[in-house]
């Protein structure tokens, strides 16, 4: 019965869109920040945060299971 109820609580990743987008903003920021002071280590790691965040978002909106999980917040 509890796996009944978690599974009516949070059918799929759509639900938790605003934590899906962190890792994207994060890296958004971190890139601006790293464009405008001429700091590309920032640059690099936001762009990598933006593709990793993207990808995570896009296979837990499609119900695909990353790394075991079905949804990442």
């Amino acid at each position: 019965m509890v796996g009944d109820q978690r599974n009516h609580l949070m059918p799929h990743a759509a639900s938790n869109s605003k934590e899906g987008t962190i890792v994207i903003v994060l890296g958004i920021i971190l890139a601006l920040i790293g464009f405008f002071t001429s700091i590309s280590i920032l640059t690099t790691i936001g762009i990598i945060l933006i593709v990793v965040g993207a990808v995570l978002t896009i296979l837990g909106a499609t119900g695909r299971a990353i790394g075991g999980r079905k949804t990442w917040y």
